[in-house]
């Protein structure tokens, strides 16, 4: 699988990346799966800091935490101002760190959605916030449930999230049944009427598992959704995290605009594949794993994601031509 290429639609900004530790005035760690959307009329990044040095290519606590979750501004999506101490660790419960949020305003509102992993498994968490400084957490799934993001208005009166339930013990490697399914609340905090959305065979470079990436952008074809999608080849190791044998890549669904659970079209095959070395070496190696998608008036689309889980890179497209990279499904 290793001819892939990223989509000619799709290119990086040279100034790449835009958010490293070298940027982050309380830590040199690693700096990355950032979720990022427009609030109260600036760009709001909150991005994932895992303690450590670059340099000495190794991760350790700091004040006795391994992560936090940290949070930048900008005005132009590209030049990022970082505050002087991490947001938080975690905003329900100090014992357990927050990681790889998602960034979604629903109704003038800020919503986030989070991972937290303990030793009963990973649960996804729902916070809102109207000021991104105090934040209330609406929910908190069971074990084992992650990447969620969620749609930017009421489909159908209700909030919509996507998700990625996980139970690797129902199906060995090479099919995990890490797939994406769909869920839906009045209020945040209950959600049911779950469904399954896609899974990893409509894929043919993806052996692992897929997931959602960012939140949905509404375009007159349907909602348009990032993807990550991730193969395995046993025997290699990547990355000076030591254990690393999987590569991420990003890709494309097309959902229903009424039913956002119907896949209607899709990218055959990825959209961003790790090319460069800041993608291609890093504290684990090959990772594309994007968090944000900015839909500007012009027609253009920032994409935001993580890179080596050490820094947070961008690229531009049009819309159009992303939209065009979704073939109807048969």
């Amino acid at each position: 699988m290793s001819d892939m290429k990223t989509a000619g639609a799709v290119k990086r900004y040279s100034g790449n990346p835009v958010l490293s530790c070298r940027d982050v005035p309380y830590n040199d760690g690693l700096v990355f799966n950032a979720g990022i959307t427009r609030f109260k009329g600036r760009c709001l990044m909150i991005f994932r800091n895992d303690f450590g040095s670059v340099e000495e290519k190794r991760l350790y606590p700091r004040n006795g935490r391994n992560q936090a979750l940290g949070r930048a501004w900008s005005d132009d999506g590209i030049h990022w101002e970082v505050d002087p101490e991490p947001l938080f660790t975690n905003p329900a419960d100090p014992l357990y760190s927050a990681y790889d949020p998602r960034l979604t305003v629903v109704d003038g509102r800020l919503y986030m959605c989070y991972a937290q992993s303990s030793r009963r498994g990973t649960c996804g968490g729902v916070a809102v916030s109207d000021d991104a400084d105090h934040w209330e957490v609406l929910s908190l799934s069971v074990p084992d449930n992650r990447n969620m993001v969620l749609f930017p208005e009421r489909i159908n009166g209700n909030l919509v999230r996507l998700e990625r339930p996980f139970a690797g013990y129902l199906r060995p490697y090479p099919n995990d049944p890490f797939e994406i399914y769909l869920s839906e609340s009045p209020d945040g905090v209950y959600w049911g009427k779950s469904r399954f959305v896609i899974g990893v065979d409509a894929f043919d470079w993806v052996n692992d598992k897929i997931g959602p990436a960012s939140p949905p952008v509404k375009t007159p074809r349907g909602w348009l959704a990032l993807i990550h999608g991730v193969d395995i080849e046993p025997g290699r190791s990547w990355g000076w995290s030591k254990n690393w044998n999987k590569r991420y890549q990003a890709s494309l669904i097309l959902l229903d605009p009424d039913d956002p659970s119907k896949v209607i079209g899709l990218s055959e095959k990825p959209v961003i594949t790790p090319e460069t070395p800041y993608e291609r070496c890093g504290y684990r190696d090959q990772v594309i794993f994007p968090g944000g998608m900015i839909a500007e008036p012009d027609g253009s689309v920032k994409i935001y994601y993580g890179a080596a889980d050490t820094v947070v890179a961008m690229a531009e497209a049009r819309l159009d031509d992303l939209l065009d990279l979704c073939k109807p499904l048969k």
